[in-house]
């Protein structure tokens, strides 16, 4: 199934961003926490701490995605919450720049990454299994010999 397959690529390629933009944020606080050192993000130690704090969730987040695209059937709902937090983020990215105090500072940007996340976002409702799909793949991966509660009475 060629929407199976571009769903799993889509939450896999997720999920490694996911853990590698963890990373940099996690990398991020540390490097800021060096003696002299120069923020590379434009926030003081409580946003730093923020930061770092956000670098592990995305990276939790991000086993989550991988772990959907091994077993699509088992985990859809990590694409439906992904979904619903993509479309949340461009609402906050939407606002930010109907506001106007970012737009000096961002530009467009906002309005293009929302567009990306909206986008992102439909893919991930449309290509995720249906319920069906997953009720016959739980079917098919039962052992021949083992019995429900229901069918050993």
């Amino acid at each position: 199934m060629l929407r199976l397959r571009i769903y799993r690529v889509l939450l896999g390629t997720l999920g490694i961003a996911s853990s590698v933009f963890g990373l940099a944020l996690v990398m991020a606080f540390f490097a800021y926490q060096r003696p002299g050192s120069e923020p590379r993000i434009p926030t003081g130690p409580v946003g730093h701490y923020f930061v770092a704090f956000t670098g592990c969730a995305l990276i939790g987040w991000a086993g989550g995605l991988i772990g959907a695209a091994r077993d699509p059937f088992a985990s859809r709902t990590v694409a439906t919450t992904t979904a619903f937090v993509f479309a949340l983020m461009a609402g906050v990215r939407m606002v930010a720049w109907g506001v106007g105090d970012y737009a000096s500072w961002l530009g467009d940007l906002p309005r293009t990454e929302a567009i990306l996340l909206l986008g992102l976002s439909i893919a991930l409702v449309w290509l995720r299994p249906t319920v069906s799909e997953c009720e016959r793949a739980s079917m098919t991966s039962r052992p021949h010999g083992s019995q429900s509660g229901s069918e050993a009475s």
